[in-house]
């Protein structure tokens, strides 16, 4: 996992860490990465987290140039329940689910006493700019200083992503909410870190449409529980039906598996 901590501190970091199926975790839960993150936006250093939840867990275990590309983040936290309950099982307990539905709220509102700027790069059309509208209805004061929605394929586009670079070198954020889906919005925060170190980038999936109301999130007690899929899942069942059911259910059971034998016979 990239760091942008000296050798001492990443021996550090390396004990805060649990080990999933392969993929290392830090042990943080979300008001420390808040903290560390405008920390280091108050420094000049940027950054990228990258949530991780049971499909992309399941997809760096499947190919290894999935897990090379989220490796590469500074800071990948559990977002989503099972990650929480193996990590459990495995007895290297992970505190909190940290996920970017979340992040995408309690960030901007921390940031915002922070002077931190945002900008929310993703979504439909016209989803990033009614996030934004959310975010200053919901937290006046706050610095959205962009919104860009590029259009499908546009990673084949030369001209398209050299568009998102203007963007944000004309508006400069401190902080990017990337909402593409894995891992198209993971390898977009890749190329675009090199070129902005001081930007904070967040992968963020479908947060942007959360945050719009274009989707609902499910309830706090679903989301607690570990069954806010079975609400994505009614939502959009023809979609989601292969993910969550084909896909899904036999890693999770994998997962379970993977976690009591490291339990049972620990590396």
């Amino acid at each position: 996992m990239h760091t942008l901590l000296c050798d001492s501190e990443a021996a550090s970091a390396l004990k805060d860490s649990a080990v999933v199926m392969g993929l290392e975790v830090q042990r943080v839960d979300e008001a420390e990465v808040i903290v560390r993150t405008l920390e280091a936006v108050a420094t000049g250093r940027g950054g990228w987290i990258c949530p991780v939840n049971l499909d992309v867990l399941r997809q760096t275990v499947r190919d290894p140039a999935q897990r090379d590309l989220v490796e590469q983040a500074d800071m990948v936290v559990a977002d989503g329940m099972p990650l929480i309950w193996a990590s459990r099982l495995q007895r290297t307990p992970l505190p909190e689910r940290v996920s970017g539905s979340s992040l995408i709220r309690s960030l901007p509102a921390a940031g915002r006493e922070a002077g931190a700027s945002i900008f929310l790069l993703g979504g439909e059309p016209g989803v990033a700019d009614a996030a934004a509208d959310e975010l200053r209805r919901t937290l006046p004061g706050v610095d959205v200083c962009g919104t860009l929605c590029p259009p499908f394929g546009f990673e084949r586009f030369p001209e398209e992503l050299a568009a998102i670079e203007a963007s944000l070198e004309r508006t400069r954020p401190d902080i990017v909410f990337v909402g593409l889906g894995f891992p198209k919005q993971d390898r977009l925060i890749l190329r675009l870190r090199s070129r902005f170190p001081s930007i904070w980038f967040i992968s963020c999936g479908i947060s942007l449409s959360y945050l719009s109301g274009d989707v609902s999130r499910a309830p706090v007690w679903l989301q607690r529980a570990g069954l806010e899929w079975l609400h994505r899942l009614a939502q959009e069942p023809r979609r989601l039906a292969r993910r969550y059911l084909v896909d899904g259910f036999p890693f999770l059971a994998r997962l379970m598996i993977s976690a009591l034998r490291q339990r049972v016979s620990p590396a």
